[in-house]
């Protein structure tokens, strides 16, 4: 359980990830992003998310720079795109990212969505850059079971992450299961269901018992189903109150009912029609 921002998970290969990461997508590039991840890297954050197509990476690089953290205090992830996806491709990929964000090596890789016909060659390309020392972690994002099977069947690394959509309206328990089995831990983007928070009765109710936001809330929820979660804001202030999310537990009881909220509601694309 975690109960301060310091805390993390050992990912199945031994690494240690924050619970709590910003997420940047949408972020500009410039003083935008730049700010976003100073602010949180002074409230105490040190996990970073951002990806090729969020066309952020230098100004994340930028901050981390300037913050004077040590490189490895901190935790930084970033994706391959769709349309980098292949063995040569994705490793030329990675290469661009990494120098824009102006790092030695990376946290964690992720392949971004499951593109058909590709993502398995994309494996080969991660297990050859895990192998060669260039990133700590690999993983996928948008991957569901059948993704999941299939990447298995002839991968020689086992993902350490999974990064879906998760929040209450989409609870994902299979998948959810399904990793927790194959030791793959699962992260959650999007928790706050693109501002949706504050449009569920039943979240404004617990908040109001909790004494906190329903932003906090969700979050809080989100660790204690263990699902790594990295909210995503510009705003200092939000940036803060995101991270006040370790000095409460909430009860058996009332996680039940925000589990109960799940629609099987997805608020970004499906990993299975998804179009770009």
């Amino acid at each position: 359980m975690a109960h301060h921002i310091a805390d993390g998970v050992v990912l199945n290969n031994g690494v240690k990830m924050p619970w709590l990461g910003l997420g940047v997508y949408k972020a500009q590039e410039g003083s935008e992003v730049e700010r976003a991840v100073e602010v949180a890297l002074q409230t105490g954050y040190r996990s970073v998310d951002t990806a090729a197509f969020y066309q952020n990476e230098a100004g994340v690089g930028n901050a981390i720079k300037r913050s004077g953290i040590p490189r490895e205090n901190l935790f930084v992830t970033t994706k391959v795109w769709n349309t980098d996806q292949g063995y040569e491709t994705t490793l030329t990929a990675f290469e661009t990212s990494r120098k824009k964000l102006g790092l030695d090596y990376l946290d964690l890789y992720l392949i971004h969505w499951p593109v058909k016909g590709l993502f398995k060659e994309t494996w080969r390309a991660l297990e050859k850059l895990y192998r060669d020392g260039w990133v700590r972690a690999i993983g996928v994002s948008n991957f569901h079971i059948h993704h999941l099977e299939e990447l298995l069947r002839d991968s020689e690394v086992t993902p350490m992450v999974n990064q879906v959509e998760f929040h209450p309206l989409l609870t994902q328990q299979e998948l959810r299961h399904f990793c927790r089995m194959q030791s793959i831990q699962f992260e959650a983007w999007s928790p706050l269901m693109r501002g949706n928070v504050v449009n569920q009765p039943v979240l404004m109710e617990l908040a109001e018992k909790y004494q906190k936001t329903p932003a906090q809330l969700v979050l809080r929820w989100d660790l204690q189903h263990e699902v790594v979660t990295i909210p995503k804001s510009v705003t200092p202030s939000r940036i803060v109150e995101n991270a006040d999310i370790f000095d409460f537990e909430i009860s058996t009881e009332d996680m039940e009912k925000l589990d109960g909220l799940n629609r099987n509601q997805r608020f970004g694309q499906n990993p299975d029609h998804f179009k770009f």
